[in-house]
């Protein structure tokens, strides 16, 4: 049988996430690190199928224990049985649907909890985040440090075929980060959706569940004290619709708002 969980959580929007409380029950490989990666999926049959291969790939030849968690806002499209049927031969590759929830943060922070590694990745399903990458993220986390991005910004990164107002709309969207980031561990790229941490470095209940830019509460909020990027050029969604919209400006903007006023102690 597939390694598949259904599930339907039953914390109300917004509330906060314990991303440290591993699933006891999946405990193994604890003598070594182990990379549990999460990829977040809404309607991405097309593309899911290719990304695992491609991910599988470049991750087996690096000897290092690993689990994927693909983390399904129950999908009607069919991105389940794909990957049910990838789990069967692969029991390294594990479904998780949450039913009745939506939002990237809180996909992210769902997986999390339900495995018991050491360093914790994400990445998107759309096949803009390079898996080529991964290894080079691994070799910066084994190499000591705490948070490594997957960055468009640093020295050789890209955006990719963004149009101006696009690009201009999401300079600004980083910009308006920096007073928030601590000044020595200041990322170029906080937005990005490509990255992997050390568990130990996230304190207990500090993330919310809802919204779609969880890296930026990790560097406000976690206990970082590294962090290095590695550039990569952001690709173009190969199939299906991108998932950006009004609500996702909101929920940012509503996130950026409840960071200000932690940081002048204010009540939000």
């Amino acid at each position: 049988m597939p390694s598949t969980m259904i599930e339907t959580s039953t914390l109300p929007a917004g509330s906060a996430v314990d991303s440290l409380e591993p699933a006891k029950k999946f405990a193994y490989h604890r003598t070594l690190d182990k990379l549990a990666l999460v990829i977040p999926t809404l309607c991405e049959a097309e593309n899911i199928g290719a990304l695992l291969d491609n991910v599988r790939s470049v991750l087996d030849p690096l000897h290092t224990p690993y689990e994927i968690l693909v983390v399904d806002d129950d999908s009607p499209d069919g991105t389940g049985a794909v990957v049910e049927a990838i789990a069967l031969d692969d029991p390294r590759v594990r479904l998780v649907v949450r039913k009745g929830e939506r939002g990237l943060s809180g996909a992210i922070l769902h997986g999390w909890q339900r495995s018991d590694a050491t360093v914790l990745g994400v990445m998107d399903a759309d096949l803009q985040h390079p898996p080529e990458l991964l290894p080079e993220l691994l070799l910066a986390i084994k190499d000591g440090r705490d948070l490594v991005i997957g960055s468009r910004y640093t020295a050789g990164g890209d955006l990719g075929q963004w149009n101006p107002v696009r690009k201009l709309l999401s300079a600004t969207a980083v910009w308006v980060t920096w007073p928030l980031q601590r000044s020595q561990l200041r990322a170029k790229d906080p937005m990005s959706g490509f990255f992997m941490v050390r568990r130990r470095c996230l304190p207990q209940g500090a993330f919310q569940k809802s919204g779609f830019k969880l890296l930026l509460e990790i560097l406000v909020r976690g206990r970082i004290q590294s962090v290095e990027e590695v550039p990569f050029a952001f690709g173009l969604r190969y199939r299906g619709a991108s998932k950006a919209n009004f609500k996702v400006a909101w929920d940012y903007g509503i996130l950026l708002t409840r960071l200000y006023a932690s940081k002048l102690g204010l009540p939000f």
